[in-house]
């Protein structure tokens, strides 16, 4: 796979005004067939989004676009640690489309997380001959966003698309992290350096430690020593890059820093996701950024407090 030096994220403004029922996930999904018109839009208050004249929306936000729809075959399902989710892609012939380019390694990437914003889980489904993908995912009571990033074969573009996810039961939500520069998952710290700044192309580097040393033979995991995932809070519009340099390359190291150079839309809070593989497992660091400015972990560093996985 080659990826870009610098592969900044193709995304652009909102087509259409996100309010409250969006945030909490009774929003409807949008089908996009046609270019959507240049607008602006201005929300006031937390997770507040100011985005200039865009000629395209971010991902995910669409359950269908360009002719494809992303179906899941159940909207509504109970809690379940090992919830069997399956779905089909719906091409422009009507048909469940059953060939795919390969992306970063795989055929297709299924990324699910609550409406909070918790819970997030990046997967790959197995395809069966009829064209339907098929993954185990962890589901907790509440509302629930599933992705899909793909590829399809031929000359159609990759795009991500969105579905709501119901799961029944008593819901308990899990409050936004305030920004941190750190974060500690099974004896791993992850730390931050550098901010998102909305309409600019920022340089993000994450660097690894592990029991206090640096991590320089981290193992490659989808063509990559570093996958990151973004959500804008609100939203839960979706941003998708990959690191500066790839294994091989006879430039980039495995570790401990990993670089991304990324652009986002709007100003707001972003919710981000590293995957990085170790030891043969993949383990996932998150971080809340604010691109309204430097974030308040910069502003207070004596302040700060690592956040702690599960």
């Amino acid at each position: 796979m080659n990826v870009p030096l610098k592969l900044g994220l193709f995304v652009t403004a909102l087509v259409a005004v996100f309010g409250g029922a969006a945030a909490l996930g009774n929003g409807v999904d949008q089908v996009v067939t046609a270019k959507p018109e240049t607008m602006e839009h201005d929300t006031e208050g937390d997770g507040a989004m100011k985005a200039g004249p865009m000629d395209h929306a971010p991902g995910g936000l669409q359950v269908a676009e360009n002719g494809y729809r992303f179906v899941l075959d159940s909207t509504a399902r109970e809690a379940d640690p090992q919830a069997k989710v399956s779905f089909t892609i719906v091409g422009p012939d009507g048909k469940a489309l059953t060939k795919y380019a390969t992306l970063h390694d795989k055929l297709l990437h299924l990324i699910v997380a609550k409406r909070d914003l918790s819970g997030f889980q990046h997967v790959h489904p197995v395809l069966d001959e009829d064209g339907t993908w098929t993954a185990d995912v962890a589901l907790t009571p509440g509302q629930w966003r599933a992705f899909a990033d793909f590829d399809p074969a031929g000359k159609d573009p990759q795009l991500t698309l969105g579905a709501d996810l119901s799961v029944a039961g008593n819901v308990e939500a899990t409050p936004l992290p305030k920004p941190s520069r750190t974060y500690e998952v099974d004896g791993y710290t992850v730390t931050l350096d550098g901010d998102v700044k909305a309409g600019q192309e920022s340089e993000l580097t994450l660097t690894i430690a592990k029991d206090g040393k640096p991590v320089t033979d981290l193992e490659p995991y989808l063509a990559a020593y570093g996958h990151l995932v973004a959500l804008r809070v609100g939203d839960l519009a979706y941003l998708h890059v990959h690191p500066d340099g790839e294994p091989g390359d006879d430039r980039t190291r495995p570790g401990p820093q990993v670089t991304f150079f990324a652009q986002v839309p709007s100003t707001g809070s972003y919710r981000l996701y590293l995957d990085f593989k170790h030891g043969g497992t993949v383990r996932t660091a998150e971080f809340t950024v604010d691109t309204s400015g430097t974030s308040e972990a910069a502003q207070h560093p004596e302040e700060e407090e690592s956040t702690h996985g599960h």
